[in-house]
């Protein structure tokens, strides 16, 4: 059974009737990122589509408000008619999910996905300012606002972000936004081996001339390694920065430099990860750790499985691609991580893998406590995807 509330107050009756009838439901918004999680152990679905708009935008605050089901196309736009956007670059996992439809806006809230300008600019979580959701009771809630600042109680605001709906269903989000930078260079070092790409990365966005963008592509193609750092803003800071990067990097030989389509079509294919998109049936994992530390994870897996992989933030986000037999190389990835220290989430793979598989990184016994507490106290029927993100929760 599909469900489709037409408004906030729609979705609350429903909510609370599935609540007192203890149908679980499996809530999402145009269902582009269906396939990430555990699958559905849900009897209906819920989708929030039909919430769609801008509520609020005030250009001069850099502030935006929607509800849940408005596109992010549309976010978007109307943001760039006014020079605006969102710093942190919500990704787009359609191509490497076989997904169709329009990402929305609350679930770029609710997945707390962010590009590579997050080494920057930080996740959607760091943007968000502001919440309205329907809890498992039936209950609107409305948490933080046009500021930034909100400490009382809970913050249900970052709680939120990241839970993928199994907190509560999203309704509105509010974000801040910048300013577009005037100008995107991106400075491409070629032939660099991972550990030497990783410490030029690392000594650039140490440094303090603003690099919005590092990622180190292994040779994927036929293109050979690639080390990219994107420096964004004011044309005349871009061209001093540029030659900075270049005296600080000069061991590492002299870089091409990339702008406009080019650059952007580069830089989305490292934000979606389309770089690993092929062949459809290998598993794909997103693993966070240290950046200095993302080498020696990588040689961990690559004793075990036979891998393609590349880098962004740094070294601190890893793309994995390996093949989805078996347990998708869950045993071998995890072990790598805990021994380097990080988190490896199961982006693609398929459904009987994600059902007898970790998809999101195991939680330790007092964390997982805690969140079937906060579980209970937001959704005590237990009705919001259950068992998306954890058996049982």
């Amino acid at each position: 059974m599909a469900l489709a509330p037409r408004d906030e107050q729609d979705l609350a009756a429903v909510i609370a009737g599935a609540a007192q009838n203890r149908t679980p439901l499996a809530v999402g918004g145009a269902g582009t990122k269906a396939a990430i999680g555990r699958p559905a152990q849900a009897e209906a679905s819920l989708s929030v589509t039909a919430l769609s708009g801008i509520t609020l935008y005030e250009p001069a605050e850099l502030v935006i408000s929607a509800r849940a089901g408005t596109p992010v196309a549309e976010v978007r736009r109307v943001l760039g008619e006014r020079g605006q956007d969102l710093a942190f670059e919500p990704a787009d996992y359609r191509a490497l999910l076989g997904s169709r439809g329009e990402p929305t806006i609350g679930a770029v809230a609710a997945a707390n996905l962010a590009g590579p300008r997050r080494i920057m600019a930080g996740s959607a979580r760091d943007s968000l300012i502001g919440v309205r959701f329907v809890n498992g009771r039936g209950e609107v809630v409305k948490s933080g606002g046009r500021v930034m600042k909100n400490v009382t109680g809970l913050d249900l605001v970052k709680l939120m972000a990241g839970s993928w709906g199994t907190l509560g269903v999203l309704t509105e989000v509010t974000f801040k936004v910048l300013p577009k930078p005037e100008r995107s260079s991106t400075l491409i070092f070629r032939g660099l081996e991972d550990r030497q790409a990783i410490a030029a990365l690392c000594a650039a966005v140490a440094s303090p001339f603003e690099v919005s963008g590092a990622a180190h592509l292994p040779a994927l193609d036929r293109l050979g390694a690639r080390t990219l750092l994107r420096i964004e803003g004011f044309s005349v800071s871009v061209d001093y920065r540029i030659g900075e990067v270049r005296r600080l990097l000069k061991r590492c030989g002299s870089p091409d430099i990339l702008e406009g389509r080019g650059a952007e079509a580069l830089w989305q294919s490292v934000r979606d990860a389309t770089l690993l998109s092929e062949p459809k049936d290998a598993a794909i994992w997103r693993i966070s750790t240290a950046p200095t530390h993302g080498p020696d994870i990588v040689d961990a897996i690559a004793q075990s499985l036979d891998i393609r992989w590349y880098y962004d933030w740094s070294g601190g986000l890893i793309w994995v691609a390996a093949s989805a037999e078996g347990d998708a190389g869950a045993a071998w990835i995890r072990d790598a991580v805990k021994a380097s220290g990080g988190h490896a989430t199961l982006v693609r793979a398929p459904t009987e893998v994600r059902a007898a598989t970790d998809v999101f990184q195991p939680l330790d016994a007092a964390i997982h406590r805690l969140s079937v507490g906060i579980k209970a106290a937001l959704d005590p029927a237990g009705i919001l995807n259950p068992g998306r993100m954890y058996a049982g929760v």
